[in-house]
Formats: structure tokens, C-alpha cells, sequence
């Protein structure tokens, strides 16, 4: 029996090996392991792939959220709306600057934030709007933006999972006063451990981010700001500039196989009330993951798990209920379909070298089970 893998990194990273190999001994030789000309080239060359004026390379897409708080100006008192289904980072970081994350439920049909429910959470104490590009699909930025104008409220992009994206208004990374990116090896370009990136059409907002990512020294030893050590590695960035030229061919891979599985799926006509598939029809989305939904999940996941193939769930507990947010005061129920995802949720694999025979093999077992 075939194990089908969640993720085949090896499959990716192996024809670019020698290449990768060579940039990585490139930069040992060299000895610039610490920002230096490989950091500075892949920021321009990502730049240029975003669409953004300025990409500045940080340690991971943690660290990415975290200084784009900080160049905001963003803390103690302070309050932040995000979504309570997406991966902790994002609400975790609110709450290290010291402010606070005011979650709004999401729409159910994308998993992204609702954005018709987003103006009422808005207050005096509101000083950002961090909307989430889960999966891989765009959030509603043309509405979301308005909302942002009005209240004069700047946008932080979590765009972690969804590098290459579009949004009705445009490229994912251009639509905030700040975005942020992950390079985590499960990415649609991943590094070879964590890496991360912060794009901005702000100047000021850019230099601020730099500053701060060496521990706010300009120059070296002389400290207007309190930063962090939040850069991204010369090898890591060496590394990403030798897959970056493979991303929109990958990107496209994983289209087909969306597309792919929605066909096969479709052609078994089962019920939507039993199986939820993920909308194909948005050429923006760049299926970081392939999400379908089921009221059966843990037991579907046991029964694939039992036949070699790996499954992932994103995410099993909306923050709103985890414990360390239990101060914030949200109850089981404050956010149905938040709760419901988290219910339903089960990630299959999409990476793009998987093939169509294994995709047909995982559609028939989930068919099999849910039958």
C-alpha cells in the first residue's frame, strides 16, 4: 500500500538540489550569514514577484506579524480585529505587543474573515485590521478596504499561506499598509526551516521594519527603537532565491490538482451535506491547502490515516476558546462558524507533484468512507 504523504518535500526540493547546494556553499564561502548580498537580492526579486515596492526579509512569518505591530505602533490599550479560525500566530502576536485581538466570526463559504461583520466590531481603542489569506484564497479586500478608509484603520495582511494570491482588489501583499509572509518548509515556497517577509508601498513603514528587525540599531550600536533580532538568514534567503524562479509553475500545479480533485469528487455525486469542497472557480486562490469539509472528519481522518494517506487539520480550536485567550472573555458559541469549521475541516494532499493517480486513490477512499 502506497503511502501518500501530506506534504513530499524531497519530490520539490530534489532537481533543484545541485543548484540549492551550490548557493548554500556560495554563501558559506563567502561568509555572509547574517543580511549581506544573497538577503538583499532576494528582497528585490520577491518585490518584483509581490508586486510591492519595498519586501524586507525577516526570521519567520511569526516574527513578520510581530514587527509589522511594532512599526504600527501597536500596543498596551490598543485593540486589533482579526479572525479566531487561523493559525495562532496571527492573534498571538497581537497579544505580544500587549494589545488586544477582537476576533470577528468568518464567512463560511471561504474560511477568511466575514468582512460584512467586521464595522461593528470597530471602537475607539481599534488601531488595525488584521484580515488572514487563509489556505491560499484571498480575503474580501475590496469591501474590507472601504471599511479600513472609513475609519481611517491601517490593513496588516497575514498572507502567510498565500504568496501569489489575488484579491478582488488586487495582488495579495499590496492591499495593507503591511503584509506579511511565511517561508515555512509546508509553504508554497518554503525555506529549509523558518524565514519570513514583510511587504509595504510605505517608505517610511519599510525603513521602520528594518530597523527594527536588527534591534532598532541605525547605525549599528545606536538604538532609537526597541526592536528584535528578527532577520532572515543568508542562507535561507540563498535558498529561496533558487526556488522562487519554480513558484507560479508549482502554483499552477496545485490549481490543476484543485481542480482535479473538484472534478472527481463532483463525477461521485455525494451529497454537499456530507462532503463540502473548496470553490475552484477563483483563479486567485494558490491552494496552500486543499480544505474540504465533513460532518464525519476525525472518523474520515482515521480511515485514510489507516490506508497510507496523510491528512492534515487546520484548525482544530478556534482561539477564541483556547485557554491562554480565556481572559479575553469569548464563550463556546460566540462564534458559530468559527467552531463549526473547526468541527468540520480536513486538509488532503494538493502539494504539486502528487499526481492524478494518487489524488484518484485518495478521492475513492474518502468516497468509500463516506458512504
Amino acid at each position: 500500500m502506497e503511502r501518500i504523504p501530506m506534504l513530499d518535500l524531497e519530490a520539490q526540493n530534489g532537481p533543484l538540489m545541485p543548484r540549492i547546494l551550490a548557493a548554500m556553499e556560495s554563501v558559506a564561502r563567502a561568509g555572509r550569514f547574517i543580511l549581506g548580498p544573497d538577503v538583499d537580492a532576494f528582497e528585490k526579486e520577491i518585490a518584483l514577484h509581490v508586486g510591492a515596492t519595498h519586501a524586507i526579509g525577516v526570521s519567520s512569518g511569526t516574527d513578520a506579524l510581530l514587527v509589522a505591530l511594532m512599526a504600527l505602533d501597536i500596543g498596551p490599550g490598543d485593540e486589533v480585529i482579526t479572525t479566531p479560525f487561523t493559525f495562532f500566530a496571527t492573534a498571538g502576536c497581537i497579544a505580544r505587543v500587549g494589545a488586544k485581538p477582537v476576533f470577528v466570526d468568518i464567512d463560511p463559504a471561504t474560511f477568511n474573515l466575514d468582512v460584512a461583520r467586521v464595522e461593528s466590531a470597530i471602537n475607539e481603542r481599534t488601531k488595525a485590521i488584521m484580515p488572514v489569506h487563509l489556505f491560499g484564497r484571498a480575503c474580501a479586500m475590496v469591501a474590507l478596504r472601504e471599511i479600513a478608509e472609513r475609519h481611517a484603520l491601517p490593513i496588516i495582511e497575514d498572507a502567510a499561506q498565500s504568496l501569489g494570491a489575488v484579491a478582488d482588489a488586487g495582488r495579495v501583499g499590496t492591499l495593507g499598509a503591511l503584509a506579511c509572509f511565511s517561508f515555512f518548509p509546508s509553504k508554497n515556497l518554503g525555506c529549509f526551516g523558518d524565514g519570513g517577509l514583510v511587504t509595504t508601498d510605505d517608505a517610511a513603514l519599510a525603513e521602520k521594519v528594518r530597523v527594527l528587525r536588527a534591534h532598532g540599531s541605525k547605525p549599528k550600536y545606536y538604538h532609537a527603537l526597541i526592536g528584535g533580532n528578527f532577520r532572515l538568514d543568508a542562507l535561507q534567503a540563498a535558498i529561496l532565491r533558487e526556488k522562487l524562479p519554480e513558484l507560479e509553475r508549482w502554483t499552477e500545479m496545485r490549481r490543476v490538482n484543485a481542480r482535479r480533485y473538484d472534478a472527481l469528487f463532483r463525477d461521485l455525486g455525494l451529497p454537499a451535506d456530507r462532503l463540502g469542497l473548496p470553490d475552484v472557480s477563483d483563479e486567485g486562490h494558490v491552494f496552500n491547502q486543499y480544505v474540504i469539509r465533513t460532518n464525519v472528519r476525525d472518523a474520515l481522518q482515521k480511515t485514510l490515516a489507516d490506508c497510507g494517506v496523510e491528512t492534515a487539520i487546520y484548525y482544530p480550536l478556534p482561539l477564541h476558546v483556547q485557554k491562554c485567550f480565556a481572559d479575553l472573555g469569548y464563550a463556546q458559541g460566540a462564534f458559530p462558524e468559527s467552531e463549526r469549521a473547526s468541527r468540520e475541516v480536513l486538509a488532503l494532499p494538493v502539494y504539486s507533484e502528487i499526481g492524478e493517480a494518487r489524488q484518484r486513490r485518495v478521492v475513492d477512499l474518502v468516497a468509500s468512507a463516506l458512504r
